[in-house]
């Protein structure tokens, strides 16, 4: 096997492995703001159609996606009533 092609090889293998761990964080991030919506503050709150909303958005704008990453991080141990005070300004185009 010729250089060229262990490296596109190495090169493939490394721009797929970023994109699987990109939608696995995007989705722990969005499944975590979604979860978290609906147990603060609306318990009947659709979650499937939140995460599927919030994933959407992020595959289309990589800016969404750094929103919803800084967003969950900030809520993830606060409570709802400090996290709702604290991380309006990471969360305010992400939470429905």
């Amino acid at each position: 096997m010729n250089f060229k092609r262990l490296g596109l090889l190495v090169v493939l293998a490394l721009s797929t492995g970023c994109a699987v761990v990109q939608r696995i964080d995007t989705a722990i991030d969005c499944n975590g703001i979604c979860a978290r919506y609906a147990s603060c503050f609306d318990k009947a709150y659709d979650t499937n159609a939140c995460e599927d909303r919030c994933k959407a958005s992020a595959r289309a704008d990589t800016d969404f996606r750094r929103k919803a990453d800084m967003c969950n991080a900030c809520i993830s141990e606060r409570s709802c009533v400090a996290a709702t005070f604290a991380c309006a300004t990471e969360c305010v185009s992400v939470v429905p």
